[in-house]
C-alpha cells in the first residue's frame, strides 16, 4: 500500500487491491449476493444485489478506511487519524481505527442523524459536532490535521482507499462469474474505480456503469470536460452520494475504466429504496438503492447477469419515513389530498364515507374551520390516503369530484 497523501495521482493496480484482500482477511465481510427474481423479470436477465449494507459498519466504507489507516507509517499512527463525514466514513473509520489501536477523532455536521453521532461513539472515535453542512466539517478536520499532526482519512480521494473498495470487485467475480454488467452507485468515485480496476484487469468484458442522483451529478459535466468539475449545492437525498466535486485519484480511474454513468431522480431513488425493503427484504439507503434505481428507470438497458451494489444501509429512520412514502406516492400508492366543504355537522362524516365507498385507506386527517382563507361557510381537509396504484389514485380523486367536493390541491 502506498503512504503518498490524498491528492497524489499514483494508479491503483490489480496488485493493489489483491494486497488490500489480505489485509482485510477477518475484518471486512464477505457480503452475499442475493439473487432478485423481481428485478431479473423487469430487466429480463438475471439480476444478483451485492449486500454491502450487511457489512460491518453497514457500509463498504470500513474496506478503504482500514486498508489506508493500516498502511499508516509507526510514525503517523501514533499521531492518530482524522475524518470528516455525515456518516458512512465516520464509521468505518471508527471501527478501523479501533481494531488497529490509533486514535480517531471524527468532525460531524451539527444536523448529523443521532444514531450515525452515537454509532461513531460507540465504535470508538471522538467525535466532534461542527459545521452545518460537510465542506464546513471538512474545513475543521482539515485545520484539526494541521494543527495535531493527525493523518487526514479522505474519503475516497487517496489510492490505498480506492484499493481496499476493490475488493468489492474481486468478490463480485467470484461470486458471479458469468456477470455481464456491474451497476454501482457514486459520490466521490472511489468504489465505482476501485470496483473497476480490480474487474476490469480480469474480465475487462464486463461493463460498469456508475450511478449518481440527478441533484448531484459531478460525474457527467467532469467526464464530460476532461477534469474534475465542481457542482453548486449539490442536493439530494442520498447522502452517501451527495459530493459536489469528484475525487482526483478516483476521477482519473472513473474516466478510463467505468463505461457509462448515469443520472437517477429523487422518484426512483424513493421507489428503488421501497422495492429493496418489499421485495428483498433489505434495510438500503437512498445511496445504496441508487443502481436499483438504474435498473427500475431503464431496465431494458443492461445486459444480464447483472450485479447491483448495495453500497449502504445506513439510513436515519426519520428519513426512512419519508423516503418509504415519497416511494409510495410515486407508485401511486399514497395519495395526498386538501380539498374544501361546507362546515355543517356530519360533513367530515360523510366526506370519509365517499372515501370508503372509493376504497381508499385514510392514514391521516387535518380539518380547519377557522382561517382568514376560508368562508364562513367552509372548512378545509387534508387527506393522506393509501391507494392500490396510480388507476386507483385518478378512481379517488375522482370520486370526490362527483361527490360535489372542491379538490384544491
Amino acid at each position: 500500500m502506498s503512504h503518498s497523501t490524498a491528492g497524489s495521482l499514483r494508479t491503483v493496480t490489480l496488485d493493489d487491491v489483491r494486497g488490500a484482500r489480505k489485509m482485510l482477511s477477518g475484518v471486512a465481510r464477505t457480503t452475499a449476493l442475493e439473487g432478485s427474481r423481481h428485478l431479473s423479470r423487469r430487466v429480463g436477465a438475471p439480476v444478483h444485489l451485492k449486500c454491502e449494507n450487511l457489512q460491518r459498519t453497514g457500509s463498504f466504507k470500513l474496506r478503504g478506511a482500514y486498508v489506508r489507516i493500516a498502511g499508516l507509517l509507526p510514525e503517523e499512527r501514533a499521531a492518530g487519524v482524522v475524518a470528516a463525514s455525515a456518516g458512512n466514513h465516520a464509521q468505518g473509520v471508527a471501527l478501523a481505527s479501533s481494531l488497529l489501536g490509533v486514535r480517531s477523532t471524527v468532525f460531524m455536521p451539527k444536523g448529523a442523524p443521532l444514531p450515525k453521532i452515537s454509532a461513531t461513539r460507540e465504535y470508538g472515535a471522538e467525535v466532534r459536532l461542527q459545521g452545518q453542512v460537510v465542506d464546513e466539517t471538512l474545513t475543521a478536520a482539515t485545520e484539526y490535521a494541521h494543527g495535531t499532526g493527525a493523518v487526514f482519512i479522505h474519503p475516497f480521494d487517496h489510492p490505498d482507499v480506492i484499493a481496499g473498495q476493490g475488493t468489492v470487485g474481486l468478490e463480485i467475480l467470484e461470486q458471479c462469474p458469468e456477470v455481464r454488467t456491474i451497476v454501482v452507485g457514486v459520490g466521490g468515485g472511489g468504489l465505482a474505480a476501485g470496483i473497476a480496476v480490480a474487474v476490469k484487469a480480469l474480465r475487462p468484458d464486463v461493463r460498469i456503469v456508475g450511478v449518481q442522483a440527478a441533484g448531484a451529478a459531478a460525474y457527467p459535466p467532469s467526464l464530460a470536460a476532461g477534469r474534475p468539475v465542481p457542482v453548486r449545492d449539490p442536493a439530494t437525498m442520498a447522502d452517501g452520494i451527495r459530493v459536489g466535486r469528484p475525487g482526483d485519484v478516483p476521477f482519473g480511474i472513473v474516466d478510463e475504466l467505468v463505461d457509462e454513468v448515469r443520472t437517477v431522480t429523487e422518484d426512483e431513488l424513493s421507489a428503488a429504496l421501497l422495492l429493496c425493503l418489499e421485495r428483498a427484504k433489505l434495510v438500503v439507503e437512498p445511496a445504496g438503492a441508487s443502481p436499483v434505481a438504474a435498473l427500475l428507470s431503464r431496465p431494458g438497458a443492461f445486459e444480464g447477469p447483472v450485479v447491483a451494489v448495495l453500497s449502504g444501509g445506513n439510513v436515519d429512520p426519520v428519513l426512512m419515513e419519508r423516503v418509504l412514502r415519497h416511494g409510495m406516492a410515486a407508485q401511486g400508492r399514497y395519495l395526498a389530498v386538501r380539498l374544501r366543504l361546507t362546515d355543517r355537522p356530519g360533513a367530515l362524516a360523510s366526506l370519509l364515507g365517499s372515501l370508503s365507498a372509493a376504497d381508499a385507506n385514510v392514514l391521516d386527517v387535518s380539518h380547519v374551520r377557522t382561517d382568514p382563507r376560508l368562508g364562513l361557510t367552509e372548512a378545509e381537509v387534508e387527506l393522506h390516503l393509501e391507494t392500490k396504484g396510480p388507476e386507483h389514485c385518478a378512481e379517488v380523486e375522482r370520486a370526490l369530484w362527483e361527490a360535489g367536493y372542491t379538490v384544491m390541491d
